[in-house]
Protein backbone atom coordinates (compact mmCIF):
# COMPACT_ATOMS: atom_id res chain seq x y z
CA UNK A 1 0.00 0.00 0.00
CA UNK A 2 1.38 3.49 -1.08
CA UNK A 3 2.15 5.56 2.02
CA UNK A 4 0.00 8.28 1.94
CA UNK A 5 1.77 12.39 1.24
CA UNK A 6 1.98 14.43 4.12
CA UNK A 7 0.23 17.67 3.26
CA UNK A 8 1.95 21.02 3.64
CA UNK A 9 0.12 24.30 4.20
CA UNK A 10 2.71 27.00 3.04
CA UNK A 11 1.57 30.28 3.71
CA UNK A 12 2.80 32.95 2.15
CA UNK A 13 1.34 36.12 0.48
CA UNK A 14 4.76 35.93 -2.20
CA UNK A 15 2.68 33.91 -5.03
CA UNK A 16 5.84 33.16 -7.31
CA UNK A 17 7.99 31.98 -4.04
CA UNK A 18 4.57 29.77 -3.69
CA UNK A 19 5.01 28.03 -6.79
CA UNK A 20 8.68 27.51 -6.56
CA UNK A 21 8.04 25.23 -2.63
CA UNK A 22 5.31 24.18 -4.35
CA UNK A 23 7.30 22.65 -7.33
CA UNK A 24 10.46 21.78 -4.78
CA UNK A 25 8.22 19.83 -2.24
CA UNK A 26 5.98 18.07 -4.68
CA UNK A 27 9.44 16.09 -6.31
CA UNK A 28 10.78 15.92 -2.67
CA UNK A 29 7.24 13.60 -1.50
CA UNK A 30 4.76 16.73 -0.28
CA UNK A 31 1.63 17.67 -1.02
CA UNK A 32 1.63 21.35 -1.00
CA UNK A 33 -1.20 23.75 -0.22
CA UNK A 34 -0.80 27.26 -0.41
CA UNK A 35 -2.91 30.02 1.24
CA UNK A 36 -2.03 33.99 0.15
CA UNK A 37 -2.49 35.28 3.99
CA UNK A 38 -2.63 34.74 7.47
CA UNK A 39 -6.57 34.63 7.73
CA UNK A 40 -6.66 32.29 5.02
CA UNK A 41 -4.41 29.82 6.38
CA UNK A 42 -6.42 29.94 9.54
CA UNK A 43 -9.91 29.70 7.42
CA UNK A 44 -7.75 26.55 5.76
CA UNK A 45 -6.82 24.66 8.69
CA UNK A 46 -10.34 24.59 9.92
CA UNK A 47 -11.49 22.53 7.32
CA UNK A 48 -8.62 19.73 8.39
CA UNK A 49 -6.38 17.28 6.38
CA UNK A 50 -2.90 19.23 7.13
CA UNK A 51 -0.17 17.75 8.89
CA UNK A 52 2.27 20.86 9.24
CA UNK A 53 2.78 24.18 8.41
CA UNK A 54 5.40 26.58 6.69
CA UNK A 55 4.62 30.30 7.74
CA UNK A 56 6.12 33.47 6.45
CA UNK A 57 6.88 36.61 8.83
CA UNK A 58 5.55 39.50 6.98
CA UNK A 59 2.51 39.83 4.79
CA UNK A 60 -0.21 42.10 4.87
CA UNK A 61 -3.01 41.84 7.68
CA UNK A 62 -1.98 39.16 10.38
CA UNK A 63 1.63 39.03 10.42
CA UNK A 64 3.41 35.51 10.84
CA UNK A 65 3.69 36.07 14.65
CA UNK A 66 0.05 36.88 14.73
CA UNK A 67 -0.95 33.86 12.70
CA UNK A 68 0.92 31.50 14.58
CA UNK A 69 -0.61 32.68 18.02
CA UNK A 70 -3.88 32.02 16.74
CA UNK A 71 -2.58 28.45 15.28
CA UNK A 72 -0.96 27.41 18.57
CA UNK A 73 -4.89 28.35 19.57
CA UNK A 74 -6.53 25.47 17.66
CA UNK A 75 -7.05 22.23 19.53
CA UNK A 76 -4.22 19.29 18.03
CA UNK A 77 -2.85 22.05 15.79
CA UNK A 78 -0.10 20.63 13.64
CA UNK A 79 3.52 21.34 13.89
CA UNK A 80 4.45 24.86 12.10
CA UNK A 81 7.96 25.87 10.71
CA UNK A 82 8.53 29.61 10.91
CA UNK A 83 10.30 31.35 7.72
CA UNK A 84 11.25 34.45 7.02
CA UNK A 85 13.28 37.03 4.67
CA UNK A 86 14.68 38.59 8.10
CA UNK A 87 18.25 38.23 9.60
CA UNK A 88 16.46 39.31 12.82
CA UNK A 89 17.25 36.64 15.42
CA UNK A 90 14.73 38.10 17.80
CA UNK A 91 11.88 36.84 15.66
CA UNK A 92 12.99 33.28 15.49
CA UNK A 93 13.38 33.48 19.43
CA UNK A 94 9.51 35.19 19.51
CA UNK A 95 8.49 32.71 17.32
CA UNK A 96 10.36 29.63 19.02
CA UNK A 97 8.72 30.82 22.51
CA UNK A 98 5.23 30.86 21.25
CA UNK A 99 5.44 27.45 19.69
CA UNK A 100 6.75 26.88 16.76
CA UNK A 101 8.84 23.78 16.00
CA UNK A 102 11.14 25.08 13.69
CA UNK A 103 12.74 28.70 12.12
CA UNK A 104 15.04 28.98 9.03
CA UNK A 105 15.76 32.40 6.91
CA UNK A 106 14.30 32.60 2.62
CA UNK A 107 15.87 33.77 0.07
CA UNK A 108 14.11 34.36 -3.30
CA UNK A 109 15.41 32.35 -5.43
CA UNK A 110 14.22 28.96 -3.83
CA UNK A 111 17.29 28.16 -2.43
CA UNK A 112 15.99 27.61 1.18
CA UNK A 113 13.66 24.70 -0.13
CA UNK A 114 15.78 21.85 0.76
CA UNK A 115 16.64 23.50 4.14
CA UNK A 116 12.63 23.58 4.30
CA UNK A 117 12.37 20.29 3.45
CA UNK A 118 14.15 19.14 6.25
CA UNK A 119 12.48 20.80 8.72
CA UNK A 120 9.36 19.86 7.73
CA UNK A 121 10.07 16.27 7.91
CA UNK A 122 11.97 16.93 11.50
CA UNK A 123 8.92 18.60 12.69
CA UNK A 124 6.40 15.80 11.74
CA UNK A 125 8.73 13.29 13.30
CA UNK A 126 8.85 15.65 16.38
CA UNK A 127 4.48 15.83 16.23
CA UNK A 128 4.53 12.10 15.83
CA UNK A 129 6.62 11.56 18.89
CA UNK A 130 4.84 13.50 20.52
CA UNK A 131 1.59 12.10 19.47
CA UNK A 132 2.97 8.83 20.73
CA UNK A 133 4.04 10.28 24.49
CA UNK A 134 0.45 11.60 24.86
CA UNK A 135 -1.37 8.38 23.95
CA UNK A 136 1.43 6.57 26.50
CA UNK A 137 0.58 8.80 29.42
CA UNK A 138 -3.27 9.10 28.28
CA UNK A 139 -2.43 5.22 28.42
CA UNK A 140 -0.64 5.41 32.01
CA UNK A 141 -3.47 7.55 33.46
CA UNK A 142 -6.08 5.40 32.30
CA UNK A 143 -4.49 2.45 33.49
CA UNK A 144 -3.83 4.00 36.93
CA UNK A 145 -7.52 4.75 37.01
CA UNK A 146 -8.52 1.50 36.27
CA UNK A 147 -6.22 0.03 38.78
CA UNK A 148 -7.46 2.28 41.17
CA UNK A 149 -11.06 1.38 40.65
CA UNK A 150 -10.31 -1.93 40.77
CA UNK A 151 -8.21 -1.81 43.89
CA UNK A 152 -11.36 0.11 45.80
CA UNK A 153 -14.23 -2.79 44.19
CA UNK A 154 -11.30 -5.41 46.15
CA UNK A 155 -11.90 -3.58 49.43
CA UNK A 156 -15.53 -3.30 48.91
CA UNK A 157 -15.41 -7.08 48.37
CA UNK A 158 -13.27 -7.85 51.41
CA UNK A 159 -15.05 -5.70 53.67
CA UNK A 160 -17.86 -7.77 52.86
CA UNK A 161 -16.26 -11.07 53.40
CA UNK A 162 -14.81 -9.95 56.89
CA UNK A 163 -18.56 -8.79 57.81
CA UNK A 164 -20.24 -11.47 56.95
CA UNK A 165 -16.89 -14.18 57.71
CA UNK A 166 -17.42 -12.23 61.20
CA UNK A 167 -21.25 -12.25 61.75
CA UNK A 168 -20.67 -15.88 61.11
CA UNK A 169 -18.48 -16.65 63.80
CA UNK A 170 -20.17 -14.10 66.40
CA UNK A 171 -23.49 -16.36 65.74
CA UNK A 172 -21.57 -19.60 66.69
CA UNK A 173 -20.26 -17.70 69.59
CA UNK A 174 -23.49 -16.96 70.71
CA UNK A 175 -25.06 -20.48 70.04
CA UNK A 176 -21.71 -21.53 72.32
CA UNK A 177 -23.16 -18.63 74.83
CA UNK A 178 -26.89 -20.45 75.10
CA UNK A 179 -25.53 -23.68 75.25
CA UNK A 180 -23.32 -23.12 78.04
CA UNK A 181 -25.86 -21.36 79.90
CA UNK A 182 -28.36 -24.09 79.39
CA UNK A 183 -25.94 -26.84 80.74
CA UNK A 184 -25.98 -28.06 84.90
CA UNK A 185 -22.19 -29.61 84.29
CA UNK A 186 -19.28 -27.46 85.28
CA UNK A 187 -17.09 -29.46 83.04
CA UNK A 188 -19.02 -28.95 79.95
CA UNK A 189 -19.63 -25.67 81.08
CA UNK A 190 -16.51 -24.50 81.18
CA UNK A 191 -15.33 -26.51 78.05
CA UNK A 192 -18.16 -24.18 75.71
CA UNK A 193 -17.48 -21.33 77.35
CA UNK A 194 -13.60 -21.52 76.52
CA UNK A 195 -14.54 -22.38 72.66
CA UNK A 196 -17.09 -19.66 72.63
CA UNK A 197 -14.40 -17.28 73.94
CA UNK A 198 -11.53 -18.72 70.77
CA UNK A 199 -14.32 -18.21 68.50
CA UNK A 200 -14.69 -14.74 69.53
CA UNK A 201 -11.30 -13.52 69.65
CA UNK A 202 -11.10 -14.62 65.83
CA UNK A 203 -14.53 -12.85 64.67
CA UNK A 204 -13.46 -9.81 66.73
CA UNK A 205 -10.35 -9.98 64.39
CA UNK A 206 -12.95 -9.57 61.21
CA UNK A 207 -15.39 -6.90 62.67
CA UNK A 208 -11.93 -4.84 63.26
CA UNK A 209 -11.40 -5.21 59.80
CA UNK A 210 -14.89 -4.29 58.49
CA UNK A 211 -14.74 -1.10 60.58
CA UNK A 212 -11.28 -0.65 59.76
CA UNK A 213 -9.90 2.62 57.84
CA UNK A 214 -6.99 -0.23 57.08
CA UNK A 215 -7.51 -3.77 55.82
CA UNK A 216 -4.05 -5.19 56.76
CA UNK A 217 -4.04 -3.79 60.21
CA UNK A 218 -6.19 -3.96 63.23
CA UNK A 219 -5.80 -1.51 66.34
CA UNK A 220 -5.04 -3.65 69.43
CA UNK A 221 -6.43 -1.69 71.88
CA UNK A 222 -9.86 -1.31 69.98
CA UNK A 223 -9.56 -5.18 69.53
CA UNK A 224 -8.57 -6.16 72.89
CA UNK A 225 -11.65 -4.14 74.22
CA UNK A 226 -14.33 -5.70 72.25
CA UNK A 227 -13.11 -9.01 73.16
CA UNK A 228 -12.76 -8.48 76.61
CA UNK A 229 -16.22 -7.50 76.79
CA UNK A 230 -17.66 -10.41 74.99
CA UNK A 231 -15.43 -12.32 77.46
CA UNK A 232 -17.85 -10.17 80.36
CA UNK A 233 -20.93 -11.54 78.58
CA UNK A 234 -20.16 -14.94 78.82
CA UNK A 235 -21.29 -17.27 80.87
CA UNK A 236 -18.13 -16.76 83.30
CA UNK A 237 -18.91 -12.63 83.45
CA UNK A 238 -19.96 -12.83 86.80
CA UNK A 239 -16.60 -13.68 87.77
CA UNK A 240 -15.32 -10.68 85.80
CA UNK A 241 -16.65 -7.63 87.23
CA UNK A 242 -12.75 -6.46 87.57
CA UNK A 243 -11.67 -7.49 84.87
CA UNK A 244 -9.71 -4.36 83.42
CA UNK A 245 -7.57 -3.43 79.87
CA UNK A 246 -5.00 -0.82 79.84
CA UNK A 247 -3.69 -0.75 75.94
CA UNK A 248 -1.47 1.14 73.96
CA UNK A 249 -2.77 2.01 70.22
CA UNK A 250 -0.79 -0.24 68.30
CA UNK A 251 -1.55 -1.76 65.09
CA UNK A 252 -0.91 -4.83 63.58
CA UNK A 253 -1.56 -7.95 61.17
CA UNK A 254 -4.59 -9.79 61.62
CA UNK A 255 -3.17 -13.14 61.89
CA UNK A 256 -1.05 -11.90 64.65
CA UNK A 257 -3.69 -10.17 66.36
CA UNK A 258 -6.08 -13.44 65.95
CA UNK A 259 -2.88 -15.42 68.07
CA UNK A 260 -3.31 -12.16 70.68
CA UNK A 261 -6.94 -12.31 70.90
CA UNK A 262 -6.56 -16.09 71.70
CA UNK A 263 -3.96 -15.47 74.20
CA UNK A 264 -5.67 -13.09 75.80
CA UNK A 265 -8.87 -15.22 76.05
CA UNK A 266 -7.08 -18.40 76.82
CA UNK A 267 -5.16 -16.58 79.94
CA UNK A 268 -7.62 -14.55 81.27
CA UNK A 269 -10.04 -17.80 81.44
CA UNK A 270 -7.57 -19.60 83.26
CA UNK A 271 -7.08 -16.74 85.91
CA UNK A 272 -10.96 -16.74 86.10
CA UNK A 273 -11.01 -20.34 86.89
CA UNK A 274 -7.88 -21.08 89.28
CA UNK A 275 -7.14 -17.45 90.40
CA UNK A 276 -10.34 -16.89 92.83
CA UNK A 277 -11.90 -19.92 93.64
CA UNK A 278 -14.63 -18.59 95.78
CA UNK A 279 -15.14 -15.09 94.55
CA UNK A 280 -14.68 -12.31 91.88
CA UNK A 281 -11.01 -10.60 92.12
CA UNK A 282 -9.00 -8.12 89.50
CA UNK A 283 -7.40 -9.50 86.49
CA UNK A 284 -5.64 -7.37 84.52
CA UNK A 285 -4.86 -6.94 80.72
CA UNK A 286 -1.50 -4.97 79.95
CA UNK A 287 -0.57 -4.06 76.18
CA UNK A 288 2.74 -2.19 75.57
CA UNK A 289 5.46 -1.03 73.68
CA UNK A 290 8.87 -1.41 75.20
CA UNK A 291 11.73 -0.50 72.51
CA UNK A 292 10.58 -2.65 69.54
CA UNK A 293 8.94 -5.63 71.35
CA UNK A 294 5.35 -5.60 72.12
CA UNK A 295 5.09 -6.80 75.42
CA UNK A 296 1.47 -8.49 76.47
CA UNK A 297 0.56 -9.14 80.12
CA UNK A 298 -2.20 -11.07 81.94
CA UNK A 299 -2.47 -11.11 85.92
CA UNK A 300 -4.21 -11.57 88.66
CA UNK A 301 -3.79 -11.21 92.55
CA UNK A 302 -5.14 -14.76 93.56
CA UNK A 303 -3.81 -17.55 95.22
CA UNK A 304 -1.09 -18.20 92.92
CA UNK A 305 1.20 -21.27 92.67
CA UNK A 306 2.00 -21.63 96.33
CA UNK A 307 4.28 -24.59 95.28
CA UNK A 308 1.76 -26.72 93.83
CA UNK A 309 1.38 -27.38 90.00
CA UNK A 310 -0.15 -24.52 88.51
CA UNK A 311 -3.53 -26.04 86.58
CA UNK A 312 -2.86 -23.19 83.77
CA UNK A 313 0.30 -25.04 82.72
CA UNK A 314 -0.89 -28.24 81.65
CA UNK A 315 -4.18 -29.30 79.21
CA UNK A 316 -5.87 -27.66 76.20
CA UNK A 317 -5.34 -24.09 77.27
CA UNK A 318 -1.57 -24.48 77.67
CA UNK A 319 -1.02 -26.09 74.34
CA UNK A 320 -3.36 -23.32 72.78
CA UNK A 321 -0.85 -20.71 73.87
CA UNK A 322 2.28 -22.39 72.98
CA UNK A 323 0.77 -22.49 69.79
CA UNK A 324 0.09 -18.85 69.76
CA UNK A 325 3.10 -18.31 71.06
CA UNK A 326 5.28 -20.06 68.46
CA UNK A 327 3.09 -18.20 65.65
CA UNK A 328 3.86 -14.86 67.67
CA UNK A 329 7.63 -16.06 67.72
CA UNK A 330 7.21 -14.83 71.30
CA UNK A 331 8.32 -15.59 74.79
CA UNK A 332 5.92 -16.83 77.47
CA UNK A 333 7.22 -16.54 80.57
CA UNK A 334 5.86 -16.74 84.48
CA UNK A 335 6.75 -13.49 86.88
CA UNK A 336 8.40 -15.08 89.82
CA UNK A 337 7.89 -12.02 91.52
CA UNK A 338 4.77 -11.24 91.32
CA UNK A 339 1.98 -12.12 94.65
CA UNK A 340 -0.70 -14.01 92.20
CA UNK A 341 0.01 -15.23 88.62
CA UNK A 342 1.76 -12.74 85.91
CA UNK A 343 1.95 -14.09 82.41
CA UNK A 344 4.71 -11.82 80.27
CA UNK A 345 4.38 -12.47 76.30
CA UNK A 346 7.16 -10.82 74.78
CA UNK A 347 7.09 -10.71 70.91
CA UNK A 348 8.85 -8.63 67.62
CA UNK A 349 6.50 -5.65 67.10
CA UNK A 350 7.82 -6.19 63.21
CA UNK A 351 7.34 -9.52 61.73
CA UNK A 352 10.29 -11.50 61.76
CA UNK A 353 11.24 -11.50 57.31
CA UNK A 354 10.99 -15.72 56.38
CA UNK A 355 15.23 -16.48 55.76
CA UNK A 356 16.07 -17.32 52.51
CA UNK A 357 18.05 -20.84 52.11
CA UNK A 358 22.06 -20.34 50.98
CA UNK A 359 20.97 -22.11 47.84
CA UNK A 360 18.75 -19.26 46.92
CA UNK A 361 20.48 -16.08 48.46
CA UNK A 362 23.21 -16.97 46.16
CA UNK A 363 21.23 -17.39 43.19
CA UNK A 364 21.87 -20.97 42.79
Amino acid sequence: MKPTMPTLLYIDDDKALARLVDRGLTRLGLKVIHAESGARGLDRLTEGGIDVVALDQYMPGLDGLETLERIMAIANAPPVVFVTASQDSSIAVTALKAGAADYLVKDARGDFIPLLHVAVESALRQAQLQKARDEAEAEVHASRDRYAALAAEREVLLREVNHRVGNSLQIIASLLHLQANSSNQDDVKAALTNAMGRVAAVAQVHRRLYTSHDLKSVLLNQYLDALLEDLRRSAEGNKMSRLTLKAEPIEIDPDRAVAIGIIVNELVMNAVKYAYPDYAGPIHVDLHVEDDDILLSISDDGVGLNGKSDPRSTGMGQRIVSAMGSKLEASVERDPDHAGTRIVVKFRRTKTPPVKSTAIAAGK
